[in-house]
């Protein structure tokens, strides 16, 4: 059957040996491709580099020219300055001999082909010789004032900028002046009116490659010399780009656009000696980043094929990450179907409401068992549903309902967010909701997801457990109170009446030689009761001061530090921050008892010597602070331990404060005292108390 089908299809083997040649090459393909991808990169990176280095090699060549022709045309000018300055020290010009002194400057300025020539200048301007006409004929006053009051000023050699064209020879100069001073005044003005065609000599012969152009600006921004078009713009006013360039530094760089609309990267230096001459050289932008540009373009002809090539070799890559990738993603179907299952499993057997609520549609998805709780009907499917969250409000407490959203409205800072609210009458109750951002997507901070649980048998136990402990409370101060009560009425008006019939006693003594002793022992009975009634009048004020009643807790309070004071020997410093009206009876009953019981603890076992008690009214709150210098103890330590009679004090205290919904906070360290920070919301309408008179001893 092989061999009949063979003949029917002679190429068949041949195209399957053709297939499986292919795909044998394929790997040398791939890591050809691979292989060819940082070869291309490479060398239109290495290109590129050397095209930057041939830049930068134009641009140190531009600056060495630049140097050397400064060098020579400071040289070239400060020789001329010496040989004005030379020229002015003439004997001729001591008396003056202006006859001598014209024949001698005639002569020098014959010898020099750059001079023009050579004039004197009195202090007020005026020519008094000029070698080019004869002596004695009319003068001309200066030109180049500025230059002129410098010397004035300076009495110090200077060339100035270059001048307007001359009248008779059209010619544009640059005058170098010295002065003429003898005995200490000032005579003359040597001017020689200098030719800037040696100036233009040496620009021409710094050896600038062909395309640079060179030109030299005077102090005034002039140009004095170019390499290239000198007859046009000799004595023009350089462009504003030049003139802010050399107000700017004393050197550096700037770019300028011709009249032709080239762009021109020029440097520029000043030269030393001429109060604000520069040079400058400009460098066609073109022929400098020429070089630089077709590396570029090959270096991004070599990153075009290394993508093309990259193309390539990803679309071999991804045939076979996309196969793999749909099986991974079946299986994580599978697997998330799964996990979904058993979430699902997990919230009906803990019997969750799970919602999510969109903070900016203000649309929340609640499930079926979430519904049941709020008592609030979705659709009819069995699923999850999408309600108006005003909706889901309405399940709501309204006395709850404010709280309920400022708390999911929190989650958007971070917070986790956990509160506890009723559900509307008549079926109320108590449900806990716990929400948070999602932590796989960290992005939308838009949506809260969370859960309900049903608290209402432990929140029902719990607010039963407080009104417990509150009648409690209750029950102790009326105790207290009837206690005092008794001690103060009945025990003490006894013990005053013992005082009385001992003191009626000292009658019925005769005036036997026992009267005396029978004086001391009397007198020792009435000390006695006197002291005893004093510790039933202090039992009957811890038990229940009236102070409390009477004056309020800022009262009370002072009365007793100043009690613990007299009669422990410790100083004790109250301060009252903030408003002083009265509070509400269970209020001021739980602050009061507080402090009494964080300041006996002190007495007892902190060995303090100061005690500072401090009560501030916040608009809202009540912060009361305790501390001493007592021995402190290790907080870790007295938490964990065994001890629960040390503890006890600490309980009550943090007891009464939590049925006001209040916090009890603690730090101490061994050798350093202790400190206590106390909490309690005080509410609006415990602003204006006043206290029930049958309370009131």
């Amino acid at each position: 059957m092989g061999v009949w089908l063979s003949h029917l299809n002679p190429g068949g083997n041949e195209a399957g040996a053709s297939a499986t040649g292919r795909a044998a090459r394929r790997p040398l393909v791939l890591v050809f491709i691979a292989a060819a991808m940082p070869l291309a990169l490479f060398a239109g990176w290495v290109v590129f580099l050397n095209a930057q280095q041939q830049r930068r090699d134009s641009q140190a060549a531009a600056v060495e020219t630049l140097d050397s022709v400064v060098s020579r045309l400071a040289s070239e000018i400060g020789l001329q300055l010496e040989i004005a300055e030379t020229i002015a020290a003439s004997a001729t010009l001591d008396k003056p001999n202006l006859d001598a002194f014209y024949r001698e400057a005639a002569r020098v300025n014959e010898a020099r082909p750059l001079w023009q020539t050579i004039q004197l200048v009195d202090p007020d301007g005026n020519q008094v010789l000029d070698v080019t006409r004869p002596l004695g004929d009319e003068m001309r006053a200066t030109t180049d004032r500025e230059n002129f009051e410098q010397i004035l000023k300076t009495r110090k050699p200077a060339i100035g900028g270059v001048g307007p064209r001359g009248r008779v020879t059209g010619k544009r100069v640059v005058a170098v002046r010295a002065p003429v001073e003898r005995d200490g005044r000032l005579k003359f003005v040597l001017t020689v009116a200098l030719v800037p065609d040696a100036i233009s000599q040496i620009l021409q012969s710094a050896g600038a490659p062909a395309g640079w152009v060179g030109f030299v600006v005077d102090a005034k921004g002039n140009i004095v010399a170019r390499t290239a078009g000198e007859q046009s713009e000799l004595g023009q006013s350089a462009s504003e780009t030049v003139r802010q360039a050399i107000a700017g530094a004393p050197e550096g760089s700037y770019v300028k656009t011709t009249s032709s609309g080239d762009q021109v990267d020029s440097i520029y230096k000043l030269i030393p000696g001429t109060s604000g001459w520069s040079v400058h050289f400009g460098i066609p932008t073109q022929e400098l980043n020429g070089p630089v540009q077709r590396s570029a373009i090959f270096l991004a002809g070599g990153g075009i094929l290394s993508f093309l090539l990259a193309l390539t070799l990803a679309w071999y890559t991804i045939r076979d990450i996309s196969l793999r990738r749909r099986e991974q993603e079946a299986q994580a179907a599978l697997a998330l179907s799964a996990s979904e299952e058993r979430r699902r499993l997990t919230i009906d057997a803990a019997e969750l409401g799970v919602f999510s609520w969109d903070f900016r549609t203000r649309e929340a998805l609640v499930s079926p068992r979430a519904r049941e709780m709020l008592q609030v009907h979705g659709s009819a499917s069995d699923g999850d549903t999408i309600l108006g969250f005003d909706r889901m409000l309405n399940g709501i407490d309204p006395a709850d309902r404010q709280r309920f959203e400022t708390s999911l409205l929190s989650c958007r800072s971070g917070n986790v967010a956990v509160v506890d609210f009723r559900t509307v009458p008549p079926r109320s109750r108590w449900l806990r909701a716990s929400g948070r951002l999602s932590r796989l997507d960290d992005k939308n901070l838009d949506v809260v997801y969370g859960v309900i649980l049903d608290i209402d048998e432990t929140k029902r136990a719990e607010l039963e457990r407080q009104q417990l402990l509150r009648r409690l409370s209750e029950a102790e101060e009326n105790e207290r109170r009837r206690i005092a009560r008794e001690l103060h009425d009945q025990i003490g008006q006894t013990v005053t009446g013992l005082l009385l019939g001992l003191k009626n006693l000292e009658q019925f003594l005769g005036a036997s030689s026992k009267r005396k002793l029978g004086l001391e022992k009397l007198n020792w009975l009435q000390g006695l009761a006197r002291e005893i009634g004093r510790d039933i009048h202090q039992v009957a004020s811890d038990l229940r001061p009236t102070a409390l009643d009477d004056l309020g807790l800022y009262k009370a309070l002072e009365a007793f530090c100043a009690e613990i004071s007299r009669r422990f020997g410790i100083s004790v410093d109250f301060q009252s921050l903030g408003r002083k009206e009265r509070l509400g009876q269970d209020i001021e009953i739980a602050v009061y008892r507080a402090v009494q019981e964080a300041v006996n603890n002190v007495v007892k076992h902190a060995r303090a010597r100061n005690v500072s008690v401090v009560i501030d009214r916040r608009t809202a709150e009540l912060r009361i602070v305790v501390e001493d210098d007592g021995s402190g103890f290790d907080l870790q330590e007295f938490l964990l331990g065994d001890s629960r009679h040390s503890k006890l004090g600490l309980s009550v205290m943090e007891e009464r404060l939590t049925l006001l919904g209040g916090s009890l906070a603690i730090e101490s360290e061994t050798g350093h005292g202790t400190s206590l920070f106390m909490r309690i919301p005080v509410p609006a309408e415990e602003m204006g108390y006043v206290p029930d008179p049958d309370h009131v001893d």
